[in-house]
């Protein structure tokens, strides 16, 4: 069956390389994941605790908000939902911000997503994936090991996180690292919903994912 491309939105068969600040140097010895905010009870884990979560094996598309879309990447990790599970999240949460490494500091990246979108096979914390082209691999800390959280396709790709670190329940919306940047907090490729003020658009925009496109491990 034919694939729906968001408008605006080029396929490509690669999986570009784009991130923001350096480019995290995995320690498993200082590595740890943090559910926190509106729950009962906090819960920092280890990576061996992490890597002992139920995993699950996912069929996504990507669609990155500089204008590429790349289908049909399978991906194996840990759900989001299992994630949920070793919290108990107070009443009246309806929003999350999946937090990833940034230039040193842990929780430097953000971003924000409703709770209710999350609870499916595509919300997942990745760290392995193939494709067509691809047998199973690690994904490359470029593309954000040991974990990157990879969001449903009816979100652009800076809705997920690389080099994930933790989540925070909310019971209000509350920008991230993009949206904080003139980025569209709700982010739907399928309405070419990029940025919060239609007018805005950051300089050297169209011509980004061209420069990133061959840039991949």
């Amino acid at each position: 069956m034919s694939k729906i491309i968001p408008p605006g939105q080029i396929q490509t068969e690669k999986w570009p390389i784009l991130h923001q600040g350096d480019v995290y140097s995995f320690d498993q010895e200082t590595w740890h994941f943090k559910i926190f905010g509106e729950v009962e009870e906090e819960v920092t884990l280890s990576f061996d605790q992490v890597m002992e979560l139920p995993k699950s094996i996912s069929t996504v598309d990507m669609h990155c908000v500089t204008t590429w879309s790349k289908f049909d990447t399978t991906f194996e990790g840990i759900r989001f939902s299992e994630f949920l599970k070793l919290v108990k999240i107070k009443p009246d949460v309806k929003y999350v911000k999946l937090y990833g490494y940034l230039d040193g500091d842990w929780f430097g990246y953000s971003a924000n997503l409703p709770l209710d979108a999350l609870y499916g096979d595509d919300a997942l914390f990745v760290y392995r994936w193939k494709d067509e082209k691809h047998d199973w691999k690690d994904i490359t800390p470029k593309h954000g090991y040991p974990l990157r959280f990879i969001p449903p396709a009816s979100f652009y790709l800076w809705k997920g996180s690389k080099w994930a670190s933790g989540i925070e329940f909310l019971t209000e919306d509350e920008a991230g690292f993009w949206e904080q940047r003139g980025y569209s907090m709700t982010a739907d490729p399928f309405t070419e919903d990029r940025f919060a003020d239609e007018d805005y658009k950051p300089s050297g925009f169209n011509q980004r994912w061209k420069q990133e496109e061959n840039n991949e491990d």
